[in-house]
């Protein structure tokens, strides 16, 4: 159930879209060892963003996963992510944040249930 919720302010062409997708769910699923079929990415682009005081191109994401998490993972996952907008939308990794949250199963909700 990781989960990948990433916004930038740069507007985003179908294309691009799925190059992110394809990639972060790959190199995600592979850092915390779950399969792809567990993986959701999402990619908002064109969103009002403000990063230091100016509207330069900038990104932000929320990676939330139950367990698979820790420090050591998380800064893999930091610089991976970061290549991946860099070399999709040309975002340098200085005006993007990405926040990590590990949940407990019984706060994921799927299948009209809870994990």
């Amino acid at each position: 159930m990781p989960t990948l919720n990433l916004f930038t302010n740069v507007p985003v062409d179908p294309v691009i879209a799925s190059n992110i997708l394809r990639d972060a769910t790959k190199a995600i699923a592979n850092i915390i060892g779950r399969p792809e079929s567990y993986m959701c990415i999402l990619v908002n682009g064109g969103v009002a963003i403000a990063f230091g005081g100016t509207e330069e191109p900038a990104a932000y994401g929320e990676l939330i996963s139950i367990g698979g998490l820790d420090p050591t993972v998380n800064a893999k996952l930091s610089s991976t992510i970061a290549q991946i907008i860099q070399t999709n939308l040309h975002i340098h990794s200085s005006r993007f944040y990405i926040k990590f949250s590990d949940v407990q199963p019984s706060f994921v909700g799927f299948n009209g249930s809870t994990f």
